[in-house]
């Protein structure tokens, strides 16, 4: 890395070059790092606002706070643990596991903590990408040849639109900031949101609220949590024996996309887990009107399925009321419902997820023609080649970008997948001295119509259901269609026809074209 000092408009401004930025410090920019050492790419930075490693694990410290992917599959293969304590993970657990992988591979010396980036604009006439960021209040520029975004779909909380909530005069905690210091015991409390947050903080506060009001607009579907402490044998067995943890984790990894196929191709073959979710309503509510108002109206599948063992006796408690009836708006002292009901309560706790289809962090992505990657996105739909490369945008990658979301397994096999895409890029840009690539417009559009296609039986279409899944235009454009292997054979080579470049001798190449992959051509 390179530094240079500038004077403008008399501030003196410090510029450092890089070959290679990172946007965010969770499992895609770790991994990213990581792949990057080990594949002789050292001249890199990375860059997130928060004070460690971690991400989506970092920040999101809510009572109950845990995975619903297995524990041996939520790591990354290069770095599995023998240490997991459960078979799912919880939220202090991931941390310490991403921090220690972290610190294994020293990737602290190349990351700037507390460090947000505030813009990051292509310049044509560089052919470089320039970040704007900011550091204990003092702002500077940083020039990198590459861009990696691996600032991930869960990273920017999402405040409901709720008329008059400015108004509230007690607290307003959301789960993903929360605030640890609050003494939620004998208080009235009102939870907004009954998704993979709620589920598990819920029956947390309802064991010390005075009273909880938990607001409903759709029920879940809930299947068993099947979460276990290790025995003695299988911690020996994880640390002592080869090839145990790849064992489990391939089995569990292969029972997996058993879920796939019927998410994907045949929503009917998710009748037996429609099944046990029913069964996990009846076991936890004895009440028959509350267990009608906890019952989905909609296919299993068409929003994420959820895993629990409590939240259905907590809503079964005196303490706590389940509201149906959807918000009116919020006045100073509480929640008043449509049906006029008001209730007063001391803290309103919002659990109602992120900016995934529209995140800020959009806005602050400036392509060619002074474009963000938002303002592109509100006219195409969220859109992307093999969740990674954005026409209009070169020399960047989007770790998690467009339709690479799972409703089934762990997101971390589909991140080394990217990966694998990304070192075969940069070496490919290596060996052929190329200094711009951006993928064809035409290239995007073939790969994308493929996702749609392969989605037009899935349950996310035909369930019945409203999710975050969808776009302002309807669109599925967070989900991989069908089986992850499929993306991880898609994403193992990088196929330059799809991209127009530029090489050293500042000369553009149209290479020649190659059949973009979806899960049909993969």
């Amino acid at each position: 890395m390179t530094t240079v000092q500038y004077n403008l408009y008399g501030v003196t401004m410090t510029t450092n070059d890089v070959q290679i930025a990172i946007i965010g410090a969770g499992f895609s920019g770790l991994g990213a790092a990581i792949k990057l050492t080990q594949n002789g790419f050292d001249d890199y930075v990375v860059l997130d606002r928060g004070e460690d490693f971690g991400g989506t694990w970092r920040d999101n410290t809510y009572p109950g706070a845990a995975c619903d992917v297995p524990s041996r599959l939520y790591s990354f293969s290069f770095a599995q643990n023998p240490d997991w304590s459960r078979t799912y993970s919880h939220q202090p657990e991931i941390h310490r596991y991403i921090n220690s992988v972290a610190a294994e591979h020293d990737i602290a010396s190349k990351t700037r903590f507390r460090t947000e980036v505030l813009s990051a604009r292509w310049q044509e006439d560089l052919g470089r990408w320039v970040l704007t960021i900011e550091h204990a209040g003092e702002r500077s520029e940083l020039r990198a040849e590459f861009l990696l975004g691996a600032v991930g779909p869960l990273c920017e909380p999402n405040l409901p639109d709720i008329k008059g909530i400015d108004s509230f005069q007690g607290e307003i905690i959301h789960s993903a900031r929360w605030d640890d210091d609050y003494d939620f015991a004998g208080k009235r409390v009102a939870v907004i949101g009954t998704g993979a947050s709620a589920i598990q903080l819920v029956p947390k506060l309802a064991k010390v609220a005075g009273r909880l009001d938990v607001y409903q607009r759709t029920a879940p579907w809930i299947v068993p949590r099947t979460e276990r402490p290790y025995t003695a044998a299988e911690k020996w067995a994880a640390k002592k024996v080869p090839g145990y943890q790849s064992a489990v984790r391939g089995s569990i990894y292969a029972g997996n996309e058993f879920v796939a196929f019927g998410l994907t191709y045949s929503p009917k073959a998710l009748k037996p887990v429609e099944l046990l979710c029913r069964a996990n309503i009846r076991k936890g509510i004895g009440d028959p009107e509350l267990r009608r108002k906890a019952t989905p109206t909609f296919q299993v599948g068409c929003k994420r399925i959820l895993r629990s063992n409590d939240w259905y006796p907590a809503l079964d408690r005196r303490n706590v009321d389940l509201v149906t009836d959807g918000i009116d708006h919020v006045g100073e002292a509480g929640i008043v419902s449509r049906d006029g009901t008001q209730r007063d309560v001391d803290v309103i706790v919002v659990a109602t997820g992120f900016h995934v289809t529209d995140s800020p962090v959009f806005e602050k992505i400036i392509g060619v023609d002074g474009r963000s990657m938002a303002g592109v996105w509100s006219e195409i739909g969220m859109q992307g080649y093999k969740g990674s490369f954005i026409n209009g945008f070169p020399n960047m990658m989007l770790m998690i970008g467009p339709s690479t979301g799972l409703g089934h397994t762990s997101m971390v096999y589909m991140i080394e997948s990217q990966l694998n895409y990304l070192v075969d890029y940069l070496k490919t840009v290596r060996a052929q001295r190329i200094t711009r690539t951006e993928v064809k417009l035409d290239s995007q559009r073939q790969y994308n119509n493929g996702i749609q296609h392969d989605l037009r039986n899935s349950v996310w279409v035909n369930g019945g259901c409203a999710s975050w899944y969808k776009d302002a235009n309807g669109n599925i454009t967070t989900l991989w269609p069908g089986f992850t292997f499929n993306f991880r054979r898609a994403t193992k080579k990088f196929d330059i026809g799809a991209y127009d470049v530029v090489r050293g001798n500042g000369t553009s190449v149209t290479p020649a074209p190659s059949a973009p992959s979806s899960t049909v051509t993969a």
